[in-house]
């Protein structure tokens, strides 16, 4: 560390810092905003979006003094317009409000947009150089390599927020990166970590989103019940430290305490540890390269008293192998594995599809994608949300057949 550092990251922190929010009014929006209101003399909102909630993110936008509130359905411009009435907060809707949203001068962006969607709003963000705090997964698994040169090449630098890959991010200040043998992602193995394989398949909606550790979203619970949400991690690490598959393992933790570790080549491992609260990795995000408080429970290991590992089982969760299979044929492979595991999530919350017709359905559309030598890997935004679409309607077509196999 050279002399001048220590004095340049103390003027960081006394200068506030402008911030957007892609995704203002979920479960990381929330966090993110909890954190905000703590340190409101530290950062500006010059933006929030949210899908449809017109009249949430009005009240944020209120709240937080944003300059710009973008809903991304057009439908719900007309309420937004009205609830942000007298306020002198610009409305917008539609996909290109939210990506103007993006583009908008903030020093940092949380792009919490979950789907294929976030692509082209994040991307806006990453190619004007902002610092962008990464918590979807969908960039880097449908157009990773892209993503990361255009970031790179516009000198922008992405954060991860996904407490996985933020606690990787972390472990790697201990040492040289060419020294890095490999890195582990901690996974709480789900609510269904001890069931017996026929129980596995008889799950119902309401028990798959009974996370035993975590407060997340819908989608994102239903992943970490297949594993598939590990999956999608691995290929986004892949990306986001440019390592190889050889160099990325997963080990279930269920207590949720050590969110990732680093070994080095002299067999050092070091670990991040922290409560299982998603403000704590935010926050780390959002006020780096300094460290900000949060609310969040403090750890107490001698309270814990036990941390216990295993490995993941591939037969009774095989969504796990599917995306480590899509990450070696590389190309469109993860695209296209993201699009049908979206399908397959919607297909069993509206009751159409078994549990394990989740990973089922995957399997089938990278089977059918990789006969009709469809995974070239997308060269541009338009490429990817194109394979992205192509690979939907695929498993729409698949659903079916895999759906009476699956019941």
């Amino acid at each position: 560390m050279t002399q001048t550092q220590p004095r340049a990251r103390v003027e960081l922190a006394s200068v506030p810092r402008t911030v957007t929010l892609l995704g203002a009014t979920g479960s990381i929006g929330s966090s993110t905003v909890d954190l905000l209101r703590q340190e409101s003399a530290r950062y500006r909102v010059e933006a929030v979006t949210a899908h449809r909630n017109a009249a949430a993110l009005a009240h944020l936008a209120r709240e937080l003094g944003a300059r710009f509130a973008a809903v991304a359905d057009a439908d719900a411009y007309r309420e937004l317009k009205t609830e942000l009435s007298g306020s002198g907060i610009e409305a917008g809707a539609g996909a290109a409000a939210v990506v103007e949203a993006a583009q908008r001068p903030a020093d940092w962006v949380m792009a919490a947009i979950t789907g294929a969607t976030s692509l082209r709003p994040t991307l806006a963000a990453a190619e004007r150089g902002a610092t962008v705090a990464l918590a979807n997964k969908e960039c880097l698994v449908c157009a990773g390599a892209l993503f990361m040169r255009r970031a790179a090449a516009a000198g922008a630098r992405v954060l991860p927020v996904d407490s996985e890959h933020n606690a990787i991010f972390q472990a790697l200040s201990a040492g040289r990166r060419e020294d890095v043998r490999r890195i582990v992602l901690t996974a709480s193995g789900g609510p269904f970590r001890t069931w017996p394989l026929e129980a596995i398949r008889q799950v119902t909606v309401e028990q798959a989103l009974r996370h035993p550790t975590w407060s997340m979203g819908q989608k994102v619970t239903i992943d970490s019940a297949t594993l598939m949400n590990k999956g999608l991690e691995l290929i986004e690490a892949h990306h986001l430290f440019a390592l190889g598959m050889d160099a990325l393992d997963v080990v279930v933790h269920p207590q949720s305490v050590v969110h990732g570790l680093v070994e080095f080549r002299d067999g050092s491992v070091v670990a991040q540890l922290g409560s299982p609260d998603m403000r704590i990795p935010i926050a780390h995000c959002l006020a780096w390269p300094v460290r900000m408080g949060t609310p969040a429970p403090r750890l107490n290991l001698a309270r814990l008293a036990t941390l216990t590992f295993e490995e993941p089982d591939p037969i009774r969760f095989p969504a796990l192998a599917l995306a480590r299979r899509a990450l070696a044929a590389g190309g469109a492979a993860p695209t296209i594995l993201n699009a049908a595991n979206e399908i397959a999530v919607r297909e069993f919350v509206g009751r159409r599809l078994g549990f394990n017709g989740i990973p089922a359905l995957v399997e089938a559309t990278l089977n059918a994608a990789e006969r009709h030598g469809a995974i070239a890997e997308p060269q541009s935004v338009e490429d990817a949300l194109a394979i992205d679409h192509n690979a939907r309607r695929l498993a729409a077509d698949l659903l079916p057949e895999i759906a009476a196999m699956a019941s």
